[in-house]
């Protein structure tokens, strides 16, 4: 019995897992759209309804949509989604594709895991500082972790990228 509800619940964290794998940024980044949709629209009936002006909803729209631009890297490192230039990367049979790809990635990844620890000290500067927004009184550091965690999450996608050309291009695997 108790064997079977531990078997129930890893297979929900699992599924738990699996489903933010997939969906996280996504996530993520419709509840933002949500909330400035939402805030910008009460600050606008605000302003031209009730006459008075919000002083919080500007801060906080801004600071989703920093959240939001930084999340998105990790969106577009997922899908693959990024500035190149495809006709060259066409030219090649898909092995030498997928080997292209892996260098591209390792290039990437090599970026991002040298930009985490600056995005620490930033980070830790924020605790430091003590400094809070000026309309909410927000600790500053909420928002300055934005680059922490989606370099964090960049770096996770770039390695599934990563495993998934890996296998293409020493042909163990079909193209995702």
């Amino acid at each position: 019995m108790l064997r079977t509800a531990g078997l129930r619940l890893q297979k929900r964290g699992m599924k738990m897992l699996k489903w933010l794998d997939e969906n996280l940024e996504e996530f993520l980044m419709g509840i933002f759209l949500v909330g400035m949709v939402l805030i910008m629209g009460i600050q606008v009936l605000a302003r031209y309804v009730l006459g008075a002006s919000l002083s919080w909803s500007e801060e906080i729209t801004r600071y989703l949509f920093i959240w939001s631009g930084f999340i998105s890297v990790s969106y577009c490192t997922k899908k693959c989604i990024s500035i190149k230039i495809e006709q060259f990367v066409a030219m090649f049979p898909k092995r030498g594709r997928a080997i292209f790809k892996v260098v591209n990635h390792t290039i990437e990844l090599a970026l991002f895991l040298y930009l985490i620890p600056y995005s620490v000290l930033y980070l830790k500067s924020a605790f430091e500082s003590g400094q809070v927004s000026p309309a909410c009184h927000i600790p500053m550091y909420y928002i300055q972790a934005a680059p922490l965690v989606s370099f964090l999450l960049v770096t996770i996608r770039i390695l599934q990228r990563w495993l998934i050309e890996f296998k293409i291009a020493v042909g163990k695997d079909q193209e995702v």
